[in-house]
């Protein structure tokens, strides 16, 4: 399962290189999550792994104030969230998650960003059902026999621990998402180096050199649609 920690960094490299992009993608999530429910994260826990995962992204407190404040003031703007799925190059599967004040608009976007790049839009289910639902919670500091005896007393299940680099990840039920980090939390981590609710393929697939480049570019496509909060995919894109 190494594999899927890789692939998460290599997500948020690309992402750490379009700061502005994705500050303004989490700005929106913010707003969206916050008018859910209280715009407090004590009370809301939506809105709670959103900044979670914002902290992981460095994401500035005043683009987190600013979308909270928002909500707050009862701003009018309505979001659709919703989910594509499709095929990539070699193979590859994709799942899009999306929120939208336009569904014709992000349809039509997802749809042209997967045909221009070698794929094509598949209908609900048809990838999904290859990919888990999972927490992924790591941090630097702690060994795999640490993290794994903090869990144990703290009565929380984990699918799966392993240290990858410097740091060590934990595989869970997203149900698990807020026990893990508050296990680590009473001993004494206050940062994570990724704190995700993330849709992990069940088996990765490696592509040749030429479906890979045709694959990367296909994700750059859809990751820099404005409506495009998370793509999640099955193939291992190395180191």
């Amino acid at each position: 399962m190494g594999r899927k920690w890789n692939n998460i960094k290599e997500k948020k490299a690309s992402k750490d290189a379009n700061t502005s992009r994705i500050y303004a993608k989490f700005g929106r999530e913010i707003y969206v999550a916050a008018r859910q429910g209280e715009p407090d994260p004590v009370s809301n826990q939506a809105l709670k792994v959103v900044l979670e995962r914002a902290k992981t992204y460095s994401v500035p407190k005043h683009i987190i104030d600013k979308a909270i404040e928002k909500a707050k003031g009862g701003g009018e703007e309505s979001y659709d969230e919703l989910r594509y799925e499709g095929f990539g190059p070699g193979g590859s599967m994709v799942i899009v998650d999306a929120l939208t004040n336009n569904v014709n608009r992000t349809a039509s976007d997802v749809r042209a960003a997967f045909g221009k790049n070698g794929g094509n839009m598949g209908v609900s289910g048809s990838v999904s059902y290859m990919f888990d639902a999972t927490a992924v919670i790591g941090v630097e500091g702690k060994s795999e026999d640490d993290v794994l005896e903090l869990l144990m007393e703290a009565d929380v299940d984990a699918r799966d621990i392993l240290a990858e680099d410097d740091t060590v990840v934990v595989y869970a039920e997203p149900d698990q998402f807020h026990a893990v980090q508050e296990a680590f939390r009473t001993s004494g981590v206050t940062e994570f180096s990724v704190a995700e609710l993330t849709m992990l393929a069940q088996n990765d697939i490696q592509l040749s050199a030429e479906d890979q480049a045709q694959f990367e570019k296909m994700i750059d496509a859809i990751e820099d649609l404005e409506d495009v909060r998370q793509v999640y995919h099955n193939v291992d894109l190395g180191e």
